[in-house]
């Protein structure tokens, strides 16, 4: 009986069997868990040391670490900086842990792992780590690199509890991929910031260009009357006024309000403009105020208008003269008080915009008749600004047709250098109706008729060219054409020859006899060619 009592119960060793397997499931859970949680914590937040923190939490509460360490490898400098750490290295001890034969570094340097199961045997690396040991106490230590795109770009350091029956083996494994999640954070969060700092710097380039391209001092043009609205915009730009632009259309108006907006002290903040006379009637209300969810049928949230975009900018409303009546008090009440509802709303909107209004209309004509009101004039009519219509800016039309012939040459692809003598007298003799703008499609039509390196009077449009469309040119017959055709010619080959008629003969392939023949049929003057 006594030999049998030593024998274990039936089923013992398989109760035994059960607890291990039962134990190994739990801590595989356990596993798991922490890596599901140490997975939020990375994802949850581009800020990484608190998420690492978070991290640190976890396997701190669950397996066995009594402290924890991230160290970086600057990506410029390549100096050694801790991310985060808790319970190691502590005030003293950190410039241990980023010297350069500190554990931390020799992971860093050759991309391997490092596992002390007694840190009692290695007394310089528990002196790194800021740990004191006491006597029979004992700590282990795993040091693991963390890498990207299998560059190593930092390490990841846990001081354990010791166990003598831990496999290092299974923690390490377990601790690579915690070091492998957090050099995928690592990761995002420098694509991040290095796109954050384009964008950044795109941002700075393109408001620097905002302002070097809508400087007033960049306008095409140094006639007088010019000359008084670049200084009517330096007058005006650093301060809140409201302002009036007036003039034809195709002067020019939404590029001085846009020169005003890009040199005041609002120019880091939003331009809007807005075109009344492209709004209908129906719709320009809730453009420029928004509309509340439910205001009328399918307003099925609120929306933003446009004077709420300009927040702390400037609002530019072109064809100011279009606006309704009922618009125009609600217009009156923003100048007014600053504030306004939107459509369908019964809350105050505040709003602190610069107005900018433009207009090509007669406005006391408008007052007059009753389509404006005449309290709303005087509000916008603070400080006028009068654009010249380009007949009165002669001296300013070769400015903006050879500014034009550049553009539109890069544009196009073309080759073309200059306009011709007898071209640059039909511009300038004309009375431009559509002012600047006619003028920049008549030049863009014309470099994408020419076919040579010059545009020549017959490149022009015919509007430019006949009695009927311009009043500036005569008709003429047949004779007269191939005439003026010739003289054409002959002065762009003199111009280019500067007046040498021997050159300016080969340049077109003809003789110095016929050359001076026709030099003296057409009664050209080769003389004020010369240089």
């Amino acid at each position: 009986m006594s030999s049998n009592s030593s024998v274990a119960p039936p089923g013992a060793e398989a109760r035994r069997l059960k607890d291990r397997l039962e134990e190994r499931r739990s801590r595989e859970l356990r596993k798991l868990t922490s890596l599901l949680h140490i997975s939020q914590a990375l994802s949850g937040t581009l800020d990484l040391r608190p998420a690492l923190h978070e991290v640190f939490d976890v396997i701190v509460r669950h397996h066995e670490v009594l402290g924890a360490v991230v160290v970086l490898s600057d990506r410029d400098t390549r100096e050694l900086q801790i991310e985060a750490v808790d319970g190691l290295g502590r005030t003293g001890h950190q410039a241990r842990l980023l010297s350069g034969q500190s554990a931390m570094a020799r992971v860093i340097e050759t991309g391997r792992q490092i596992i002390v199961p007694r840190l009692s045997v290695e007394p310089s690396l528990a002196q790194q780590l800021g740990i004191r040991l006491g006597a029979g106490e004992e700590r282990s230590f795993l040091c693991l690199p963390i890498a990207i795109d299998r560059q190593t770009v930092g390490a990841l350091g846990v001081c354990l509890k010791f166990d003598a029956g831990r496999n290092y083996e299974r923690s390490s494994k377990f601790f690579g991929v915690v070091a492998s999640m957090i050099g995928q954070a690592v990761k995002v969060r420098r694509l991040v910031a290095a796109q954050h700092r384009r964008l950044v710097d795109e941002n700075a380039r393109l408001r620097q260009e905002l302002r070097e391209g809508y400087d007033f001092s960049n306008i095409v043009g140094n006639s007088g009357p010019m000359q008084r609205v670049y200084e009517a915009v330096a007058q005006v730009a650093r301060t809140n006024t409201t302002v009036l632009i007036r003039g034809e259309s195709g002067t020019g108006k939404e590029l001085i309000a846009q020169a005003i907006h890009y040199n005041s002290l609002r120019a880091r903040k939003p331009f809007i403009k807005v075109s009344c006379a492209a709004l209908p009637e129906t719709l320009i209300e809730s453009e420029l105020f928004g509309y509340e969810k439910g205001a009328f049928t399918g307003a099925v949230e609120r929306r933003k208008g446009r004077f709420e975009l300009a927040q702390g900018g400037t609002l530019f409303l072109d064809e100011i003269g279009d606006v309704h009546l009922p618009t125009q008090v609600k217009l009156l009440r923003v100048l007014q008080e600053r504030e306004f509802e939107r459509l369908g709303g019964t809350e105050p909107v505040k709003v602190n915009v610069r107005l900018i209004a433009a207009t090509n209309k007669d406005m006391e004509e408008a007052i007059r008749q009753g389509t404006f009101r005449e309290d709303l004039f005087y509000r916008l009519n603070v400080f006028v600004i009068y654009i010249p219509p380009l007949r009165e800016r002669k001296p300013d039309v070769l400015l903006l047709a050879d500014h034009f012939l550049q553009r539109f040459a890069q544009e196009h692809g073309k080759d073309i250098r200059r306009i011709s003598t007898p071209a640059i007298d039909m511009l300038t003799a004309y009375h431009w109706p559509g002012n600047v703008r006619e003028l920049q499609n008549v030049i863009e039509r014309a470099v994408l008729v020419c076919d040579g390196q010059v545009i020549h009077a017959h490149h022009l449009p015919p509007t430019l060219q006949t009695a009927e469309a311009s009043g500036t040119v005569m008709n003429v017959s047949l004779s007269e054409a191939v005439a003026a055709f010739e003289r054409d010619l002959l002065q762009d080959a003199l111009k280019t020859t500067r007046g040498n008629r021997a050159k300016a003969a080969r340049l077109l392939r003809t003789t110095d006899r016929i050359f001076n023949y026709k030099v003296r049929q057409l009664g050209i003057d080769w003389k004020r060619f010369k240089t």
